[in-house]
């Protein structure tokens, strides 16, 4: 009977079709090392590790937006009469955006005037009676001080009606207008918020204090946004905060990112600095993608590396090597036991066995083949 031949585990059904093949594998001879030899290769994406000892690189996620981000508000309280711009418009230095009803505040000016002229009246008409004894000098004195004030009183309301309308500062982008005409606003409330383009735009990260310790203004950056994840831009550290946030104890660090100036305020991006301060202080080891670790136990983890086979020069094999963990920052590992120019699979290496045959392929094109095979796998399922 079949089942004298084979033990099957208790959860597994076997179709009754499948009877024939499996007596037939059973009774075919073990595969020897030549068969082996031609079993398909395995293609796998490979790293090829360099010399030296440079960190990891710094990641970090935050925020891309323009560098100066300016409240802008009304000094005094009122009506709004106008808004002139909506969020996302672009604008000038100097352009109006938004204006006060300006009634009540020409009265006051009005008002100051009146009480100015009066209190110059008045002080000339002291001055000159004092000259004739007849007012005293404290009179004069007098006079003199409310004229002073009554002038004061007409360039703090001449100031707050020039101050009733909002104008850009610099020129930028409106990033959120907060009100509408028929407001009603108190002295100080934010009517919108500008991002200034004069001194750039900038991806704002918060990183902790160790890794704040090992960048240095001028670090080269790589960036890539969650919303274009096919693009990777370029920048350089631009900015290190020397103090760390109270509420979330990072450092503030911004990044200036080339050819992003058409993105929009608000993206969220991540970034990999390559950290010059680190050199001196890196652990000892090369930098290698993790997709290479396997087996990983502690300080250390094996590795696929890739050779020549003996007898056939143009074949390709991975033999496995225990190696040493120095540590891990996203998606770069520090290790030693490598040799400078030693070539590691790193995408594949959970399809490759101890002396397999591989073909190396680009990383795009390992994905597909991935793809494909998880998809003819799931089609040829009962």
């Amino acid at each position: 009977m079949i089942t004298n031949h084979f033990s099957f585990r208790p959860t597994m059904l076997i179709p009754a079709a499948m009877l024939p093949f499996m007596v037939a594998c059973t009774n075919a001879p073990a595969p020897t090392p030549d068969t082996a030899s031609r079993a398909p290769a395995v293609s796998v994406s490979v790293e090829t590790v360099t010399s030296g000892g440079a960190a990891a690189p710094v990641t970090a996620t935050g925020t891309f937006g323009s560098r100066d981000e300016i409240p802008l508000a009304f000094k005094i309280g009122g009506i709004v009469s106008r808004v002139l711009v909506d969020e996302g418009a672009t604008v000038q230095r100097g352009q109006l955006l938004a204006a006060l009803d300006l009634r009540e505040i020409n009265a006051a000016v009005a008002k100051a005037q009146v009480s100015f002229d009066k209190a110059q009246r008045d002080q000339a008409r002291v001055q000159r009676l004092a000259a004739d004894s007849v007012a005293t000098l404290v009179q004069l004195q007098d006079a003199t001080s409310a004229l002073d004030a009554a002038r004061s009183d007409l360039v703090t309301a001449t100031v707050n009606r020039e101050y009733a309308t909002i104008v850009a500062p610099e020129g930028g982008i409106v990033l959120h207008r907060l009100v509408t005409a028929g407001s009603n606003v108190s002295p100080g409330a934010p009517i919108m918020l500008l991002g200034g383009t004069r001194r750039g735009r900038v991806l704002r990260v918060g990183l902790s204090d160790r890794d704040a310790l090992r960048v240095q203004l001028g670090d080269a950056a790589t960036v890539h946004f969650d919303a274009l994840p096919a693009r990777t831009f370029t920048g350089r550290v631009q900015l290190l905060g020397r103090s760390a946030d109270p509420r979330t104890g990072t450092y503030t660090v911004e990044i200036t990112v080339n050819g992003a100036d058409a993105l929009p305020s608000g993206l969220v991006g991540s970034v990999a600095i390559a950290a010059r301060g680190a050199a001196g202080n890196a652990k000892r080891g090369v930098s290698v993608s993790v997709d290479a670790l396997l087996e990983a136990d502690h300080d250390s983890a094996t590795v696929y590396v890739v050779g020549a086979a003996g007898e056939a020069p143009r074949e390709l094999i991975a033999q496995p090597q225990r190696v040493r963990v120095n540590g891990v920052s996203g998606d770069r590992a520090m290790i030693e036991g490598l040799v400078p120019g030693a070539r590691l699979v790193t995408r594949g290496a959970a399809y490759v066995t101890p002396g397999a045959r591989v073909r190396i392929v680009t990383a795009d094109t390992l994905a597909a083949a991935l793809k494909a095979s998880a998809v003819k796998r799931t089609a040829v399922l009962p």
